[in-house]
């Protein structure tokens, strides 16, 4: 890659914005880490805007990042701070990559609706929006490689091992699937939809990986044992979700939460999100994302059986919560 870009901006552009959105991992999540396929599906209403201005004078500098997202009853809660060491990381790569020579004096706003330590891509939808803030401030005309491996780098520093399904799905507007590090979209043969619930706790990826990488080294078997029995259930999920049966995508995971939950990996209240969802009528709930916390998801059929599924998680656990649908399409290799 070139490491010097000539700007297409003009001089007194001072402002520019990116956006992403937040995902959720349907199938796959930690075993991914171990060269398993992980499926993960965009989450476009959960929405992230980076705002980048140039700033001049004394106080120049990367002085400030904003954050502004969704408080308790629907309210904009904001806090102030130094910028996370995971985007400073991601300003100083954007810099050498790029050719801009110093790193740029900036001050850096980010409106994210994607809620923090949830296992919703927050970090990832955080890097995206500002890559792309950034790309279009400097007219370094990124390709989707270049803006990957970007995110990357701050992915890697907020959970400690990052298998980038988090960084390309914050950027898709379609099902991914990472298989063996190579992506694709995967044949949805049916319409459906996926309510997402907030367990109200915050999870750690990085905890989580951390917790899972000790109990591998102490026993390898586990780790063949759970890489190919969630190989298995995302495997037979795809090919459910090709043809369209959603009960046995369901099922599968169902399936998965069990596992996971063998691991140590879910809660009370995310078991309990699960067992209400499943109560009301969902094909099937399973935690989503590191776990330890953030939130679940459960499969369902057509908008009103979505709104069943949130209304009862709602008014028994009083849970956040949000759908998005997933409409039938062809799959294809690649982007």
């Amino acid at each position: 890659m070139s490491t010097h870009r000539t700007s297409t901006t003009t001089v007194d552009q001072r402002v520019a914005t990116g956006e992403a959105h937040g995902k959720a991992i349907l199938l796959g999540e930690h075993a991914v880490v171990y060269g398993a396929p992980a499926l993960a599906l965009p989450l476009p209403e959960l929405k992230c805007r980076a705002t980048v201005r140039r700033t001049t004078g004394p106080d120049a500098g990367v002085s400030r990042t904003r954050f502004l997202a969704p408080g308790p009853h629907g309210t904009q809660g904001e806090a102030a701070g130094g910028i996370p060491e995971e985007l400073l990381l991601l300003l100083g790569a954007f810099t050498e990559r790029t050719g801009l020579g110093a790193s740029p004096a900036l001050e850096i706003r980010l409106d994210s609706h994607v809620p923090p330590c949830r296992g919703l891509g927050s970090s990832a939808a955080n890097a995206r929006a500002l890559v792309r803030a950034l790309d279009a401030l400097f007219g370094t005309c990124l390709d989707e490689q270049e803006i990957f491996d970007l995110v990357q780098v701050s992915e890697q520093s907020a959970h400690g091992s990052a298998s980038g399904i988090d960084a390309l799905t914050t950027g898709r507007e379609r099902p991914v699937l990472l298989t063996d590090g190579q992506t694709s979209t995967p044949a949805v043969g049916a319409d459906f939809h996926i309510v997402v619930a907030d367990s109200g706790n915050s999870g750690s990826t990085k905890k989580a990986v951390g917790m899972l990488r000790d109990a591998f080294a102490r026993n390898p078997d586990h780790r063949t044992r759970f890489v190919h029995r969630s190989t298995g259930f995302t495997r037979a999920a795809l090919d459910d979700l090709a043809a369209g049966h959603l009960p046995a995508v369901g099922r599968r995971l169902t399936d998965c939460h069990r596992l996971l939950a063998g691991l140590g990996l879910t809660t009370d209240r995310t078991d309990a999100l699960a067992r209400i969802a499943l109560d009301a009528g969902a094909l099937g709930a399973k935690m989503s994302g590191g776990g330890l916390g953030g939130c679940v998801v459960a499969l369902t059929t057509t908008v009103a059986h979505a709104e069943s599924v949130s209304t009862a998680l709602t008014d028994r656990t009083g849970a956040r919560t949000w759908t998005t649908a997933v409409a039938k399409g062809a799959g294809h290799d690649g982007p």
